[in-house]
């Protein structure tokens, strides 16, 4: 990944996405805390992407995202603009697939209200953590699917302890990319 955004920030490359799915592994990003490892079940692997420690698994898709900013940025590159960016892209696809999400102004990723919990709850779908190079995006984001829940107990993922992580927005829904 580091030597594909550098080879598109040269030029020499053109941009890339790639889509995957990862055996069981936590990552630690650079805000991570060692308190926030509550029990290593998986390997733990240090990333220069930004935020806090996440999970990525089975049933979970990851798009990492190689672009080059200063291209797609009308009047200029713009980290913040980006990263909502990426929360509109994830909940159009949502919203295509008949499920309701939704960013927040206080933390990054995307959200679904879960009422049949309690009328304020909501759960991460997906998380996003990038890190950005000579205006070149590495990393990216993280939907849930279908993981298993049970995986993120070893860690407190992106930092958020007062909220759970979704699995799926509801247990009708159809995930065309399952």
């Amino acid at each position: 990944m580091e030597a594909r955004a550098t080879a598109i920030a040269a030029g020499s490359e053109p941009e890339l996405v790639w889509l995957v799915e990862h055996p069981a592994l936590y990552t630690a990003g650079s805000s991570a805390r060692p308190e926030e490892l509550i029990e290593a079940r998986f390997p733990v692997h240090s990333t220069g992407r930004g935020g806090q420690f996440t999970y990525h698994g089975p049933g979970q898709r990851v798009a990492y995202v190689m672009l080059d900013l200063k291209r797609r940025a009308p009047g200029g590159p713009d980290v913040r603009r980006f990263v909502a960016t990426l929360e509109e892209w994830i909940i159009r696809t949502l919203a295509h697939c008949g499920v309701a999400g939704e960013r927040r102004e206080d933390r990054i990723g995307v959200w679904v209200r879960r009422p049949d919990k309690g009328a304020e709850c909501e759960d991460k779908i997906a998380a996003i953590g990038i890190r950005v190079k000579r205006w070149v995006s590495l990393h990216g984001i993280a939907l849930n699917v279908d993981p298993n829940l049970a995986h993120f107990s070893g860690i407190v993922p992106c930092g958020v302890k007062s909220r759970a992580t979704a699995r799926r927005a509801s247990p009708t829904s159809a995930w065309p990319f399952s």
